[in-house]
């Protein structure tokens, strides 16, 4: 059972927004919610676990209890990992909201399989959407493009591109640079993009629980490679507050950034902070 920190003030929030394009709001790690000024609600890579301490410790707050999402029209993951595909978090939203689970097969395959969320929530299996690079999915005012991803540490991971009369998003799970970021620079005009940042830091292994070097996201550099290849006229840094021992400081990219024609901004967020495109 999760328990919000902050009780159900965020999710209001974004329930009761209502903007004139598209806004968006950061659930920290890598999470997002996205919301069209048709009321169209998207949660992506929602995650509301506690991590798995002492080897990896949540640093921030629980933002709201998934059982007090009252409306989403759909919940995206980028790839398999745990604090993107989260049976507590999105299982409790799909079945309240009779919202979709769009997300690669291996990713279908932890929540359908190895967590078996159709036997412990009231779900049905149309709500679960199978997606890979090359697929387009018409989601209420989003038009959303599945792109390539480079996550060494996934099994298969995807990137979205969300398209709307507003503007496009694109969330690259935990993506790092690839030489396909320059096609999608060229394919789409991403207003606003988000990358996850981090330290290299000592975490035990999962096996052995022995310390082990670690690089699970983009240093600085990294980022503003991947920023710069895909032409963002914005990026917001992700997941660099999540992790105790893999956390950063954001601000130190306005140096890595400053000589690169993209992004042409930082867009720096914390947990429950709202940015519109």
């Amino acid at each position: 059972m999760i328990e919000s920190d902050w009780g159900d003030w965020l999710v209001r929030d974004v329930e009761d927004a209502d903007p004139d394009g598209v806004a968006v709001w950061y659930l920290g790690c890598n999470g997002f919610v996205l919301k069209g000024s048709d009321g169209t609600t998207i949660y992506i890579d929602p995650y509301l676990g506690l991590g798995d301490p002492p080897r990896t410790v949540r640093m921030i707050p629980v933002p709201f209890d998934p059982e007090d999402v009252a409306e989403a029209d759909a919940v995206l993951a980028t790839h398999e990992h745990t604090d993107h595909v989260h049976g507590p978090t999105q299982a409790p939203i799909l079945e309240s909201t009779g919202a979709t689970f769009y997300a690669p097969d291996d990713s279908l395959t932890v929540a359908r399989e190895e967590e078996a969320w159709e036997d412990e929530w009231d779900l049905e299996a149309d709500q679960f959407a199978e997606v890979s690079e090359g697929d387009t999915a018409d989601i209420g005012e989003f038009t959303v493009h599945i792109e390539v991803a480079n996550d060494p540490d996934a099994t298969h991971p995807v990137s979205y591109v969300f398209e709307h009369d507003a503007g496009t998003f694109f969330h690259g799970g935990d993506t790092k640079p690839t030489d396909e970021f320059e096609r999608i620079g060229e394919t789409y005009d991403i207003d606003l993009g988000v990358l996850a940042f981090g330290t290299v830091g000592q975490i035990p292994d999962k096996q052995t629980r022995e310390p082990k070097r670690t690089r699970w996201y983009n240093d600085e550099n990294q980022l503003v490679e991947a920023a710069s290849a895909l032409q963002l006229e914005r990026v917001l840094p992700s997941h660099w507050d999540m992790w105790r021992g893999l956390t950063a400081d954001p601000k130190a990219l306005h140096h890595h950034a400053n000589s690169f024609t993209s992004p042409q901004r930082l867009e720096l967020v914390e947990i429950g902070d709202r940015v519109d495109l």
